[in-house]
């Protein structure tokens, strides 16, 4: 195992680019980066393993949706800093917005060229939902979103609403029943380059309550999402 993984030059880089392809349309599906643990868990098991830069860990591809990226062979490249992986993509969505791919996008224009499969993305949490719809907000940096608008103004504008919802959040622990503010938890941990199920819901019951319950959110949530 050591032979194989010493053939990338780890010295030229301290993360591995991996471009995830399909092994039988050779459509491209994602990009992702992989650290020498991560290259050696995806050997092993022949199942796809990535570092991921926001969250400082390993993750397994599909952990949360279970669209799982089965390997069928790697590459190398012709300067040993970059991989090729051939894949079979379980579920046939590889992007965590519910598309085939994560190239949906067209750069001069902006269109999009893929829609989400619905399907798909009715297997994330509404927590991973609002977290990503986060993301792309802190991305795009629309001048109608309210969320953009925070990161445009800063951390302090940020820390500011994430002790307004944690004041909410306190009147609700007492009855170790806990409607949790997503919104301000999610713009708190996008910003920090946490996720709210690692940033926040463990800590939840290790802190506060071992039998915290963390409830469903209202009905009608979802739609407002959007209107982040």
């Amino acid at each position: 195992m050591d032979d194989i993984l010493d053939r990338v030059d780890w010295e030229k880089i301290k993360l591995l680019p991996a471009i995830a392809q399909d092994f039988k349309t050779n459509e491209v599906l994602m990009l992702a980066y992989m650290n020498k643990e991560a290259l050696k868990l995806s050997l092993s098991t022949k199942i796809a393993h990535y570092f991921s830069r926001s969250k400082k860990r390993i993750w397994k591809k599909g952990e949360t949706s279970k669209n799982i990226q089965k390997i069928k062979d790697i590459f190398i490249d012709c300067d040993n800093d970059t991989i090729l992986l051939k894949v079979e993509q379980v579920g046939n969505i590889a992007c965590h917005t519910g598309r085939r791919s994560c190239f949906f996008t067209k750069l001069q224009s902006g269109e999009t060229v893929l829609e989400p499969d619905t399907e798909t993305l009715s297997n994330y949490s509404i927590v991973d939902k609002l977290y990503h719809t986060i993301l792309e907000r802190k991305k795009s940096m629309g001048e109608n979103s309210y969320v953009s608008s925070l990161f445009k103004k800063g951390e302090n504008a940020i820390l500011k609403k994430v002790v307004e919802e944690a004041g909410e959040f306190s009147f609700a622990i007492k009855d170790a029943k806990v409607y949790v503010q997503l919104k301000g938890a999610c713009i708190g941990c996008a910003s920090s380059g946490t996720t709210l199920k690692y940033g926040v819901e463990r800590q939840l019951r290790m802190d506060i309550h071992p039998d915290l319950e963390v409830v469903n959110v209202p009905v009608g949530m979802e739609n407002d999402i959007e209107s982040l």
